[in-house]
């Protein structure tokens, strides 16, 4: 298990503990006046942890305490993980992020896209361009999710049991069939739209390992990174040690929160969702974050070279995310001034962005209520798990300006 514990005080590194010490107060009150269940916040600098704090309870039924070991629903922080393992095959020659995905998977060969109309009157066109590796990391691919209702292909999306990612009991490979049948929203490379897509590289993991996905990532990211905790379902002690998933309680006025089933992880699910099937500890994350910050490599482990990461962590658009009017996802209060690497968002104009934050910052969240960031130019990694949904009950801007206020140097 890795274990996460303060290594230094906030002062040793540059860190305003006065600042933290709001942070902390802040979310504390909110757990206090019911809004969240409790919460765990690590803040590290240099590579060594100088805040962790957790409050409030992982089971309020039961009286459980958040505690450095609780094991947390990740959800979309499960994207960047997959990423990081496409990268890797994409080292190896397996996966190129120029590779037509209907390379590996024949389905999208002959894809279609939206032209106009809705419902019967609904009409599509042969695409004019491959759908590319690189336009799944990217978000760029035209996929979609049914439960946005925002555009025509949503619709369709729901007709075929993908409301939120996969039709009932479909795998992976059964999952982008359906997907490949369904008309794209637009040419790949051309829009973003926050969609399905990481699921399509999971599959594409599988298919060109020849490996089930559970087992590539336990062998070749989570075993080596030592995240011992991490995984598609939790079982024996872990399974004691899951926070309970809570979300709004809609009769209740004052933003109360009411137990929520969630997706089942007490055993091997069908689907390995790379969409967000992860759970796993704070302790584990905090090493993946390192590993990112470290640029690929960590204990001396290297899974990634420098130049990976940084194409990973670097903006892919040609314009920000507020650029193509997309919502404001996972508790972000807006997406003006972020770009889109592979697999994470990227800060390209700090100026512009809602929450203080440094440029070439890049992170994500997740539906439960969990964030992480990198900081390349503070030497700051950041990681804020709790389990509530929907995670636009929790704006994570309070978060990144006492974050930024701790920042005294």
């Amino acid at each position: 298990m890795a274990q996460l514990q303060q290594e230094v005080e906030p002062a040793e590194v540059g860190l305003d503990p006065a600042a933290l010490d709001r942070l902390d107060r802040f979310f504390a009150r909110r757990v206090n006046d019911g809004l969240l269940p409790g919460y765990l916040v690590s803040v590290a600098r240099h590579g060594r942890v100088a805040h962790l704090t957790s409050y409030g309870l992982r089971d309020r039924e039961a009286g459980a305490a958040v505690t450095a070991d609780t094991v947390w629903r990740l959800y979309s922080m499960t994207k960047p993980v997959a990423s990081v393992a496409a990268l890797m095959l994409h080292e190896e020659g397996l996966l190129g992020l120029d590779d037509p995905v209907s390379r590996h998977l024949p389905a999208f060969a002959d894809l279609q896209v939206y032209e106009s109309g809705t419902g019967d009157g609904l009409k599509t066109r042969p695409a004019e361009r491959p759908l590319l590796v690189r336009h799944l990391l990217t978000h760029t691919a035209g996929l979609t999710i049914g439960a946005y209702r925002t555009h025509p292909v949503d619709a369709l999306y729901r007709a075929a049991g993908v409301e939120t990612q996969a039709p009932e009991g479909a795998d992976l490979a059964e999952a982008c069939e359906v997907y490949a049948s369904l008309p794209l929203q637009f040419e790949p490379g051309t829009e973003w739209n926050y969609s399905i897509a990481t699921n399509v590289v999971g599959r594409l993991i599988e298919v060109v390992t020849g490996r089930p996905l559970d087992e590539f990532l336990a062998e070749r990211v989570f075993a080596p990174l030592g995240m011992t905790d991490t995984g598609f379902w939790v079982s024996g002690e872990r399974a004691d040690r899951l926070a309970v998933l809570y979300e709004e309680d809609p009769e209740d006025k004052d933003g109360g929160i009411i137990p929520f089933a969630g997706p089942p992880v007490h055993e091997r699910p069908r689907l390995l969702s790379c969409h967000g099937g992860l759970v796993g500890t704070a302790g584990d994350y905090h090493r993946f974050m390192e590993f990112l910050r470290r640029r690929g490599e960590l204990d001396g482990v290297r899974l990634l070279s420098p130049g990976t990461v940084d194409t990973m962590a670097a903006n892919h658009l040609p314009a920000d995310l507020h650029a193509f009017g997309t919502k404001p996802l996972h508790g972000q209060p807006g997406n003006a001034g972020l770009g889109f690497g592979l697999g994470v968002s990227v800060v390209v104009d700090a100026d512009r962005t809602p929450s203080p934050e440094s440029e070439g910052s890049y992170g994500w969240s997740g539906a439960g209520g969990t964030t992480f960031w990198v900081d390349p130019r503070n030497d700051l990694t950041v990681q804020f798990m709790t389990q509530v949904r929907p995670a636009g009950m929790l704006s994570f801007h309070e978060l990144k300006t006492f974050v930024h206020e701790a920042l005294g140097d």
